[in-house]
């Protein structure tokens, strides 16, 4: 990973590509790097679709090594969703394959000057660009299918589906697992709008040839990371939780807590729960010769994917994971699994972010469009998504603009990207993390949920504002690091509480890098990705109102606790005070 990989779209005779060195970007992976480019490179104020945009894709610091749970991937940009800076993650085989072809990025720039549709072919050899309009509208599985007919079984992918043709700023970026089915989803923030825009459909990864990245210290590295696995597997949630019912797990937890997103946010709890929470999927998956426990990508040890099948024993998609599972059961009062896969199945292939899709149907029931708790309803309006009709190009847009467009005063948005599957005025950390966040409504930016309701970590009174800015900061800036480095959110559990396997982590860095990092180099690691962040930002136009909840938050209170969001004003700004 010395090299940066830089895809000029509007390059004069066609797409070029050229290879330079890393520069100013050296020790930088993941997140961090994505973030730098973007914060140095990117004009702040540029249309997000325009020329001057950039995508930016890394694989993390420790991807392409035998480091487990290391193969995650950050793509970044200027969002067309929130208009500020976006680092979107995603798992699949995407990071490990690009890591080991030696590219630290790809950087694609400007925009072609004509209507043809690209692939990228990147393996040992080279990179070869080519117009390839065969594939433009087709479904990311469709479009996966001709891949491996053309390349072989073994090649990993980045892609788009129609939505991010339409370049809608719901639009994802999908990443092929190991069995090469486009199921790992860089969702959130139009990322694959921005993909779209640049004319590029598809990047084929062979790292065929390539070896693993060799470590500084091979005796070192390898002893870090076996006391690494080791404390993965005896952490009840990464070892036991997540494994046995994946994040679906958390569907009874929050909703018993009162924290489960309900009707378009009007209840903390939802009567259909167990129908549709992980032991159920698990159950499910299994009868039907489906797998419940599965890894998204090769070296993970958590395994908290899965495989579900149809009622006919058929491949439908991969596990719904909770966020995808709540924002089309619990925030629609849908209560069938059934039709919440063929959703996730249909969200997938048309290349859209679960998380906002789940959000703006609740929306379009609460507008009238459809009663909540209709699955066929919901299931159609997705499928106008995917036809490109203007009702599907609204919801294609999101919750905000859907919430606009049908005069909604309730759309829970911060930065215009919609809240995920907690809600703030029961969990209040992770409500400072949605108003907070560089990224906008983000549960992944600084999960709260750790100590306001796992107790892990610590222990911090869901329901009331003290403690929850110093733990919502803390998080944050923990998290800007795991991106950096390709690993998983999930291994934060296992840091949190057990301090030997935050120390294996920079023991694993430092060997493989050669460095000697102590815990305030990693603090401070995070703590400049969030700066960076931060002030493009600013330079954006954000200002400290864009830090909010929707007012409603803290006007309506939450059965079954009956709260509402009190972390005052004054606090939420002082979360980036170091």
């Amino acid at each position: 990973m010395d090299k940066i990989l830089r895809i000029d779209m509007g390059a004069k005779g066609g797409p070029k590509a050229s290879e330079a060195e890393l520069g100013d970007y050296a020790g930088m992976g993941g997140r961090g790097l994505t973030s730098a480019i973007v914060s140095r490179e990117v004009p702040p104020l540029c249309h997000p679709l325009s020329a001057d945009n950039k995508l930016v894709i890394a694989p993390g610091l420790l991807s392409g090594t035998i480091a487990a749970n290391s193969g995650r991937i950050s793509i970044g940009c200027k969002s067309p969703l929130t208009g500020g800076i976006k680092e979107s993650n995603a798992g699949g085989q995407a990071a490990q394959v690009l890591a080991r072809l030696g590219y630290a990025a790809i950087v694609l720039e400007g925009e072609p000057g004509d209507d043809n549709l690209y692939k990228v072919v990147i393996n040992k050899d080279g990179v070869k660009i080519e117009a390839d309009n065969s594939l433009k509208m087709l479904g990311n599985y469709d479009l996966i299918d001709k891949i491996k007919e053309a390349y072989g079984e073994k090649v990993a992918c980045i892609s788009i589906g129609p939505a991010g043709e339409m370049k809608l700023t719901a639009a994802s970026i999908a990443c092929t697992d190991m069995e090469q089915r486009p199921t790992r989803h860089a969702g959130r923030g139009g990322v694959g709008a921005v993909m779209g825009a640049k004319g590029v459909k598809v990047i084929v990864l062979d790292d065929a040839g390539m070896k693993m990245r060799p470590p500084k210290d091979p005796e070192k590295f390898k002893e870090a990371n076996k006391v690494w696995v080791e404390g993965l597997r005896k952490h009840p949630v990464t070892g036991e939780g997540l494994p046995a019912y994946g994040t679906n797990v958390l569907t009874n937890v929050v909703n018993e807590a009162g924290a489960l997103p309900t009707r378009n946010f009007r209840f903390g709890r939802f009567e259909g729960a167990s129908k549709v929470s992980g032991e159920t999927e698990a159950e499910i998956e299994t009868a039907r010769g489906g797998m419940a426990t599965h890894g998204c990508h090769a070296g993970c040890v958590i395994r908290c994917s899965g495989v579900y099948h149809d009622k006919d024993g058929h491949y439908m998609t991969k596990q719904p994971e909770y966020e995808t599972i709540w924002a089309h059961g619990a925030h629609c009062e849908i209560d069938d699994l059934d039709a919440i896969a063929m959703m996730d199945r249909l969200e997938d292939d048309y290349g859209l972010d679960t998380i906002e899709m789940g959000v703006t149907i609740g929306l379009a029931m609460e507008a009238g469009l459809a009663e909540f708790g209709d699955a066929e309803a919901a299931i159609n309006l997705v499928k106008e998504v995917g036809k490109g009709t203007p009702l599907g190009r609204v919801l294609g847009s999101g919750a905000a603009v859907t919430g606009q467009v049908y005069g909604l005063e309730k759309v829970p948005v911060v930065k215009k990207q919609a809240l995920p599957a907690y809600d703030p005025r029961a969990v209040q950390g992770i409500g400072v993390t949605y108003a907070t966040s560089t990224m906008g409504a983000d549960h992944t930016a600084g999960y709260a949920v750790t100590a306001n309701v796992l107790q892990v970590g610590g222990n911090v009174d869901p329901l009331k504002p003290e403690g929850q800015i110093e733990l919502s900061r803390n998080l944050q800036v923990a998290t800007a690091v795991i991106d950096s480095l390709g690993m998983c959110l999930f291994i934060a559990f296992a840091t949190l509480d057990q301090p030997e396997t935050f120390q294996a982590l920079v023991d694993m860095v430092n060997a493989f890098y050669g460095l000697s990092l102590n815990d305030e180099d990693v603090v401070d690691l995070g703590k400049s990705i969030l700066t960076s962040e931060r002030e493009f930002n600013k330079k954006a136009g954000f200002t400290a109102a864009d830090d909010r909840l929707p007012e409603f938050f803290k006007k309506d209170s939450l059965p079954p606790h009956n709260v509402t969001f009190e972390v005052k004003d004054e606090e939420l700004d002082s979360v980036f005070n170091w």
